[in-house]
């Protein structure tokens, strides 16, 4: 790592952006339009009369995350640091209105979205980028008290408090993201080993506690429909068997795109976390691997980038948006696959909203900011 001496300016255009960072974010975001439309139509046209109603908005959302997405890889990163607290008192705070709030989506008991006219999105979403926006900004400028007691704890404070709120919406996936991702930029920047082991322990614990507690009750039964969903095979067991049904049909070569028969009303809305099952189904397994190593190699080069960055803060959020991707990619396709329990996560650049994949773009275009810095074509 480099220290830089250039002067901190609000535009970065004299670096090249990483193209080989671009090109994955592009292919995997083509992919994940192609199979959407794939997967949707059919349920689109059921519930709506309009097979092009998911492709069609996502595809806007598409179009403009690139647009800001290149935009945002023009300007300099450093800034985002002056707007660090802010942000994250700002997404606090919106999750405290949340939890006091009824919920403001019609037939649901919990508590994950904000509703503003037409458009709805999960502060959650945020959340996970103010915690590595935050971090990043305060182990770069403190990372000699890393073995601190105090400064460990006051950091660690820093991702209990979205964890808890995030918990009780209840939203269990978002909140093991939140809690990998301080976890690891903390392991990253610097945390005294002795501090690792009792970190991990005081989240695992304070999740069982709230489990048990029945603040989550929900969790206890996804865990038993995880271990034998056919225990209620036509209600809470449905949605994974109907998933693990459309994964082995697609064998090695798959059906094709678009021949799919489970996105035919079996799995309950095939565009949302359950999207990987028809891409299993209609690629097979060549074409599931296929993507799965793209979401390697975009975390890969992500790591690149944050490896040749100017200066530590850059690093870390490299590192950190970077392994956000990889990580919830990873436990939709455990979640996908029963290896782990339903626990209602995306896929990334493939499941359907539209801003959730807006704020995603915009995470790539920090880190491709980050690459113009590093003139890794030079490397």
């Amino acid at each position: 790592m480099q220290k830089s001496r250039k002067k901190q300016s609000f535009f970065n255009t004299d670096g090249k952006m990483d193209i080989t960072f671009l090109s994955l974010v592009l292919i995997l975001l083509t992919i994940g339009l192609v199979m959407l439309f794939s997967a949707s139509y059919a349920f689109s046209y059921e519930n709506y009369g309009n097979s092009y109603r998911f492709i069609a908005r996502q595809a806007i959302f598409a179009v403009a995350g690139v647009i800001v997405m290149l935009v945002v890889s023009t300007i300099n990163y450093r800034i985002y640091r002056k707007f660090a607290w802010i942000f994250y008192f700002i997404v606090m705070a919106i999750l405290i209105a949340l939890l006091i709030m009824p919920p403001m989506l019609k037939g649901m008991d919990v508590k994950r979205w904000l509703v503003i006219g037409p458009i709805n999105f999960q502060p959650s979403e945020f959340a996970k980028f103010a915690v590595v926006l935050l971090l990043s900004s305060l182990i770069a400028a403190n990372y000699k008290l890393m073995e601190k007691f105090g400064f460990v704890a006051f950091l660690l404070g820093l991702v209990a408090v979205p964890c808890a709120l995030i918990v009780l919406e209840p939203h269990l996936s978002a909140t093991v993201l939140v809690f990998c991702l301080g976890i690891v930029l903390l392991i990253v920047g610097g945390l005294a080993k002795k501090y690792i082991i009792g970190g991990i322990g005081v989240g695992v614990v304070g999740v069982a506690a709230l489990i048990v507690s029945g603040a989550v009750s929900y969790a206890s039964d996804r865990l038993q429909y995880w271990l034998n969903p056919w225990l209620d095979p036509s209600g809470k067991g449905f949605q994974t068997i109907q998933s693990l049904l459309a994964i082995g049909s697609g064998g090695i070569l798959g059906r094709g795109i678009g021949q799919s028969r489970q996105k035919h009303l079996w799995v309950p809305e095939p565009h949302n976390d359950f999207i990987f099952s028809i891409v299993c189904e209609e690629l097979g397994l060549i074409g599931a691997m296929v993507i799965i190593i793209l979401f390697c190699l975009l975390v890969w080069r992500g790591f690149t980038i944050a490896m040749k960055a100017n200066d530590k803060f850059g690093s870390l959020m490299a590192i950190g948006l970077t392994f956000q991707v990889g990580l919830q990619a990873l436990l939709n396709i455990w979640v996908v696959t029963n290896t782990m329990p339903n626990t209602g996560i995306s896929l990334p650049f493939f499941s359907y909203g539209g801003t959730s994949l807006l704020i995603l773009l915009a995470e790539m275009g920090i880190v491709l900011s980050i690459s113009r810095s590093t003139n890794l074509e030079k490397t």
